[in-house]
């Protein structure tokens, strides 16, 4: 009987040890990056994104492609993009919230950016109903996030919602 009780503490610990060294992928799904995005885009009311295989297809190949040094370098593909990098473990909801965080320099009545605000304007984009997102983690140890949107949004002289 000690023995077994014995056994359950070390499974336990093994457990908790594993919980704390391992990467978490909390935060990385695809429903994780749909329902960050539909949470923002409701609030503006515009309707929901869904997960599109295809274009996470895309995401997926460019990221790999931008893993050898972490540098964001837009695709210029046929998509909406955003990305975003950390030099060490970033989650796809940090990402979108860092776009998001960009709304504060977007002013909907002028459509004017006071400073940055094309990433959050891509995440409301009224027309892009569509999304893939890709994680990578870069040769340096960084990461990167990349979403993709289709149909693209960020037209000038158009407002997102």
């Amino acid at each position: 009987m000690k023995v077994t009780s014995y056994s359950r503490i070390l499974v336990i610990l093994a457990a908790l040890l594993g919980a704390l060294v391992l990467p978490s992928k909390a935060q990385d799904s695809q429903q994780d990056y749909v329902n960050a995005h539909n949470q923002v885009r409701s609030q503006v009311g515009v309707g929901p994104i869904q997960w599109d295989e295809g274009v996470a297809a895309y995401a997926r190949s460019y990221a790999e492609k931008l893993k050898g040094d972490c540098r964001l370098v837009h695709s210029g593909g046929p998509y909406g993009e955003n990305l975003a990098g950390s030099s060490g473990d970033f989650s796809g909801v940090a990402a979108v919230n860092l776009w998001v965080n960009e709304k504060a320099n977007y002013n909907y009545n002028s459509n004017t950016c006071n400073g940055v605000c094309g990433h959050y304007t891509q995440v409301v984009w009224r027309n892009s109903v569509r999304l893939g997102c890709a994680k990578v983690r870069c040769n340096n140890g960084g990461t990167i996030i990349s979403c993709n949107y289709n149909p693209r949004g960020n037209y000038a002289n158009q407002k997102p919602y």
